[in-house]
């Protein structure tokens, strides 16, 4: 396995600026490919969907396409995939539409760990019917949110569990697929935040044994939306509002209006990129998919080490991220320093390391750092070696300013 680092970068016409980014947890930059996607559906001819005109056919083209390579890269099938203008949108509109479902003293587990949008839509649609919300911790020394984490707080009456696959303020992993044997003994539906993890990791929908995943094209070098997955059989059970003419097949049910036919198209065209990230990957999408993103996760996370080990020799830092299964995420405060500050520093020298706590104000409050947070840094697939020498030189520069 190799990822094709060199060809990979030379697609990303915002990597000309000369800046190092470390800002794809918030959303990642764009290549190409996907900017020429977006552009070819627009110039057209491009219609509302149908089989008539050529506009209606491309169109319909492209919500197909788009659907069948989300399929791909989840691990779903095209009729489990649904599509809305981002995750939170996605998430409120289920967290709606699962209410229905659920009677005064039932119970829904959210957890500290998760991003405020996998946690506030839970936690306003129990109000909303007189559910009960239970809170999972997790340890803010390592990290860990564990499946004894959730498990202490199951019962008879949890009728669903929110959890994060992968934090995207510390980078913690869960471990899922045990959440999810948990949750599904007690009866109960698993909704996975994916949007971190989808960036980092070949997504298995039955290995994780979500019942609902969702993830943001943007955050893994697409355009802007959102994309819930699961088993088409279980939307055919969920009764969202909708308008009366609007398709009340599943998914189409779920879609509220026109869909955005070109960022269905940049969205096909990232799935395509990130089968070819690793020129050896053959087989079919799915499979050069699943090879492509094992040679990220190498290629990261043997950067996310050159960073530690970098981090290590610097005084007076404090790495947040410790959980021993993480995505190349780190979370950065510093002894009498501001890390807005080192933010800003950063960035007069073209190195892009955001400070905050990302909506993840649970998590960042959890860890003791209140709703500031700390320095972010994340990984890409296009980061390199440079990219890293770079970002701990100015972290060690930074540190030797005075306060």
């Amino acid at each position: 396995m190799a990822h094709d680092i060199v060809g990979v970068r030379a697609q990303f016409p915002a990597l000309k600026s000369g800046w190092a980014q470390f800002d794809g947890p918030g959303g990642t930059q764009t290549p190409q490919p996907v900017i020429d996607a977006v552009a070819e559906a627009l110039t057209g001819p491009l219609s509302n969907r149908g089989l008539g005109t050529l506009g209606e056919r491309n169109a319909e083209a492209c919500v197909d396409d788009a659907r069948r390579a989300m399929a791909d890269l989840l691990g779903a099938e095209p009729s489990g995939i649904v599509f809305g203008r981002s995750a939170t949108q996605l998430t409120y509109d289920f967290s709606r539409t699962l209410a229905r479902t659920w009677s005064p003293g039932d119970e829904v587990v959210v957890t500290r760990l998760d991003h405020d949008a996998n946690i506030r839509p839970w936690i306003q649609a129990a109000e909303a019917v007189g559910a009960v919300v239970r809170w999972a911790d997790f340890d803010p020394e390592s990290g860990e949110l564990t499946p004894q984490h959730i498990e202490a707080r199951l019962s008879d009456r949890t009728r669903l569990v929110a959890v994060t696959a992968a934090s995207n303020l510390i980078g913690t992993r869960p471990d899922v697929p045990a959440i999810a044997a948990l949750a599904h003994e007690r009866g109960a539906l698993l909704y996975v935040d994916g949007v971190h993890y989808t960036a980092h990791a070949a997504v298995d929908l039955a290995r994780l044994g979500a019942d609902f995943f969702i993830c943001s094209p943007y955050k893994f070098l697409g355009p802007h939306l959102g994309v819930l997955a699961s088993r088409p059989e279980l939307l055919g059970t969920l009764r969202p509002d909708k308008l009366l003419p609007s398709p009340d097949v599943v998914p189409e049910r779920f879609e509220l209006g026109t869909l955005p036919y070109e960022l269905l198209a940049g969205t096909r065209a990232a799935v395509d990129f990130l089968a070819g990230m690793d020129p050896g990957a053959r087989g079919t999408r799915r499979e050069r998919l699943l090879t492509s993103l094992g040679s990220l996760e190498h290629h990261e996370d043997a950067l996310r080490r050159r960073i530690e080990e970098g981090l290590s020799r610097l005084p007076g830092i404090t790495v947040h991220s410790r959980a021993a299964e993480r995505t190349p995420t780190l979370l950065l405060t510093f002894e009498g320093r501001s890390t807005v500050d080192a933010y800003r520093y950063l960035a007069d020298r073209a190195v892009a390391a955001p400070s905050g706590a990302f909506y993840a104000l649970e998590a960042s409050r959890r860890l003791g750092l209140g709703d500031a947070g700390g320095l972010r840094i994340g990984l890409a697939p296009y980061t390199n070696e440079e990219d890293v020498d770079r970002l701990l030189e100015g972290l060690a520069d930074f540190l030797r300013t005075a306060p």
